[in-house]
């Protein structure tokens, strides 16, 4: 891994929940309900990921993208921060017999991608455990990883509201997403994110996505969630 100056950042430091802790990474996999294996088997096949492919997974959590990607044929490199995340994820890879990922413990600062560039990069929830000015560096060295027309899937908590409602879209946000604990992620959860993570404005993200050289897809899925399907020049 490359030396980096002492000033940088450092993106395997976790933010938020400590997701080095077993039992963290069980309760994420099954809070994960927007993260199943149909939704993410309808995700792959909404990006026309197949055997042709080479894909990225950014931030790959216990696994559930990258495998459904791996069995629709694409090799998949798999990339996160957490090695108790990482090995959730290739034990569960081992289960599905989904062969063609590559696991590596980095972020989205300290991956190096030694290999051709790739046609499908994937990230969900976890480019808000970067604050603002990373989060540009991360989506430039993002790009470079994609061939030319590549696609970059973004999805995560971001913010389309007008930001004098800051305080009644977060506190409406966590009253209708929070469950009782063990049914989901619990107000706590949310509130942990909201004080300690770095969810930033849509406008703030699509002048990013912009700056680095991509043609993007905006889809506002509610004040707080957003995805972007994003097509480099």
């Amino acid at each position: 891994m490359q030396k980096l100056p002492t000033w940088h950042y450092n993106d395997l430091q976790q933010v938020g929940v400590d997701f080095e802790n077993p039992a963290e990474v069980a309760a994420f996999d099954r809070n994960q309900t927007s993260s199943t294996v149909e939704a993410e088997r309808s995700l792959v096949a909404q990006l026309g990921i197949s055997r042709r492919h080479t894909v990225i997974d950014l931030g790959a959590g216990t696994g559930t993208f990258a495998i459904q990607a791996a069995l629709a044929g694409a090799d998949v490199y798999a990339v996160d921060v957490s090695k108790a995340m990482l090995a959730y994820a290739q034990e569960k890879a081992i289960e599905a017999k989904a062969e063609n990922i590559q696991f590596h413990h980095a972020g989205f600062l300290s991956y190096e991608h030694q290999a051709a560039p790739v046609d499908f990069v994937v990230t969900k929830a976890a480019l808000h455990h970067l604050p603002d000015f990373w989060k540009q560096v991360a989506l430039s060295r993002i790009a470079a990883t994609l061939k030319h027309g590549g696609v970059l899937y973004l999805r995560d908590a971001i913010f389309s509201f007008p930001p004098e409602e800051y305080q009644f879209q977060i506190d409406n946000w966590i009253q209708r997403a929070a469950k009782p604990f063990g049914e989901g992620f619990t107000i706590d959860d949310f509130e942990t994110h909201v004080r300690e993570e770095y969810s930033t404005f849509a406008w703030i993200i699509e002048g990013m996505l912009n700056r680095v050289g991509f043609d993007v897809q905006s889809n506002y899925l509610s004040p707080t969630m957003a995805e972007y399907i994003c097509r480099r020049r």
